[in-house]
């Protein structure tokens, strides 16, 4: 074996070679190692990549307030139209004009111009029996004329005919031997109504027939009322069948012309409710 000055020669020989190096194998080792350091830094840089990616992601998730696992926030989801859905919802928009008050139903009664319904006897006194306070009256006979003092007794018929009365309608109910006869007195506007309500002296004519006797005629002391509301003027007249004078104590005589009273108030006060719900349909459409 020989040495140089470098020392024991460290190429790669062939057994036999003498010592010569094998050129064509030193090459290939040579392309292995290329090779090798090619692949190495190949996976590197996929390495690098990958930590790269997992940083940002880290950070995106981070900055939404989620986990790890979190992902896309639910809210931020896309909707069909492709917006998120996360944005805040359209506000309603209202109108600066507000609506008018509904209408009055005493205003349809106030005036002939507004209250356009039929005025007769189905309109006040429709029902063969009438009930309030769970008390049952039985109507009796009814009358409509346009002779409005041929409906009173005493000074009543000169007070109607001063205010411009335009008719009276009438009509008597019963219970247990009392007998009531309610009066409406029609006139055009609600001033010449309440006037007559006011200035009534004397009173209302009583109204017998279809079995109920003539009462409260010819002296005998009978209860009388005087109201009105709107353009109607209303009153009664009321007490016993056989005769008898009415007294403060009797309360049956009292609670028959309290229950037709109010009965009659509510009839007139429908009347207007009913003109006046037309009304407000018909602006709202």
């Amino acid at each position: 074996m020989s040495f140089g000055d470098g020392g024991p020669s460290k190429g790669p020989e062939e057994p036999g070679s003498g010592g010569t190096p094998d050129w064509e194998a030193l090459a290939d080792a040579s392309a292995a190692r290329a090779r090798r350091k090619k692949w190495l830094l190949i996976g590197g840089g996929a390495l690098t990549a990958a930590a790269v990616a997992a940083v940002v992601a880290t950070a995106v998730v981070s900055a939404n307030g989620g986990g790890p696992s979190a992902g896309k926030h639910a809210s931020e989801a896309p909707t069909a139209d492709g917006l998120p859905t996360g944005l805040p919802a359209p506000e309603p928009s209202f109108s600066s004009v507000a609506p008018p008050p509904p209408p009055d139903p005493r205003d349809y009664i106030a005036d002939v111009k507004k209250d356009r319904l039929p005025v007769d006897v189905d309109a006040f006194f429709p029902d063969d029996k009438l009930t309030a306070g769970g008390r049952t009256y039985a109507r009796g006979a009814t009358h409509r004329t346009k002779q409005c003092a041929a409906t009173t007794q005493g000074a009543l018929g000169a007070v109607l005919t001063a205010n411009g009365c335009d008719q009276v309608i009438r009509a008597t109910y019963s219970r247990d031997g009392v007998a009531v006869t309610v009066g409406i007195a029609v006139f055009d506007t609600e001033a010449q109504a309440k006037r007559t309500a006011q200035l009534a002296t004397g009173g209302l004519a009583s109204l017998s027939g279809s079995g109920i006797p003539v009462f409260c005629r010819d002296g005998v002391i009978c209860r009388r009322t005087a109201n009105s509301y709107g353009r109607y003027a209303y009153f009664t007249v009321g007490g016993f069948t056989d005769g008898r004078d009415a007294t403060k104590a009797d309360k049956d005589v009292y609670t028959t012309g309290d229950d037709l009273t109010d009965y009659t108030f509510r009839r007139i006060r429908h009347r207007g409710e009913v003109q006046a719900s037309a009304a407000a349909d018909i602006t709202t459409t």
